[in-house]
């Protein structure tokens, strides 16, 4: 899992990064203002975020607007220091799934991540489709046309990642940061193997070819016509 912190007291933000780290076994990438906060969202996606509301740049509230204007439907718990009934009505309006105010315990911040954790693997799953590709997240199956085939984890995330960004450019800094966090750098070539390995399973004896290189930046997944 991965989660997006946005916290402009740093040594908050350490603190709740690591609790978080150790309680939920998931991966929390933090940020120090709104505008920053709202990049990381834009860029990765998080299967929950923690979002302050005062923030420099700009404030928790606009970036949660943004974030549901641009379909972004992560869910967010939203910390501050404003505790008066407008503000946490306001806020979930917006859009916010949840309100914490501060002072808080981390205990109590990790149970409410755990129930938003909860309620959206209950949700119902998204069917990922791109021309005749269709990708089932939750049951794991992916198929091309008729043919089921079989994808190793990794395999079934790096596809996932780019299939939820169809007809978007990634980098492999930004493919490596999501399917290998922290686990490898930027010079490492895992990402154009693993590349090499989908396209033999989903392209290889097809007209269309899905995954495209896009030279000196990275790989797109093409709803359409190949190269």
């Amino acid at each position: 899992m991965r989660l997006l912190l946005v916290e402009d007291e740093k040594k908050l933000a350490a603190f709740v990064k690591r609790g978080i780290e150790q309680e939920c076994d998931c991966v929390v990438d933090a940020a120090y203002d709104g505008e920053a906060g709202l990049l990381y969202a834009q860029t990765y996606e998080y299967d929950t975020i923690i979002l302050d509301l005062m923030l420099p740049r700009k404030d928790g509230l606009e970036v949660l607007r943004e974030l549901r204007a641009h379909d972004i439907h992560s869910p967010v718990l939203l910390l501050t220091a404003r505790d008066s009934v407008e503000s946490k009505v306001q806020g979930l309006e917006i859009g916010a799934d949840d309100y914490l105010t501060k002072p808080f315990d981390l205990r109590e911040l990790v149970a409410r991540i755990r129930a938003l954790l909860r309620r959206r693997r209950e949700e119902p799953s998204v069917i990922l489709t791109a021309d005749d590709l269709v990708l089932d997240p939750t049951a794991r199956v992916v198929k091309r046309g008729k043919q089921e085939l079989k994808l190793t984890a990794r395999e079934f995330s790096l596809l996932e990642y780019l299939m939820r960004r169809k007809n978007r450019v990634m980098t492999r800094a930004q493919i490596i940061e999501y399917v290998w966090p922290g686990g490898f750098d930027g010079s490492s070539n895992i990402v154009d193997v693993y590349v090499n390995y989908l396209r033999a399973k989903i392209d290889q004896g097809n007209v269309r070819k899905l995954i495209q290189t896009v030279w000196g930046v990275g790989y797109v997944l093409r709803d359409g016509e190949g190269e």
